[in-house]
């Protein structure tokens, strides 16, 4: 099983764990979200976490596109 993080450093901080979409027609799309690890202090306004969300699915699909997978 491959393990694909995006770590967020700056506020809010949080990790997100990714898997590839190997059902997408890249095999890797923008990751199935795993893993979401936050600090308490999340609870409020999920539109911007949200928003922050698909950012790092966009920043995978980015990351991994070109790539060639290692086996």
């Amino acid at each position: 099983m491959d393990r694909h993080f995006v770590v967020h450093t700056h506020d809010p901080k949080f990790t997100l764990e990714l898997a590839p979409d190997h059902e997408a027609p890249d095999k890797v799309g923008q990751g199935i979200i795993k893993r979401i690890c936050v600090p308490n202090s999340w609870a409020g306004d999920y539109g911007q976490y949200g928003k922050m969300l698909a950012a790092a699915q966009e920043f995978f699909a980015q990351s991994s596109a070109g790539s060639t997978p290692r086996r």
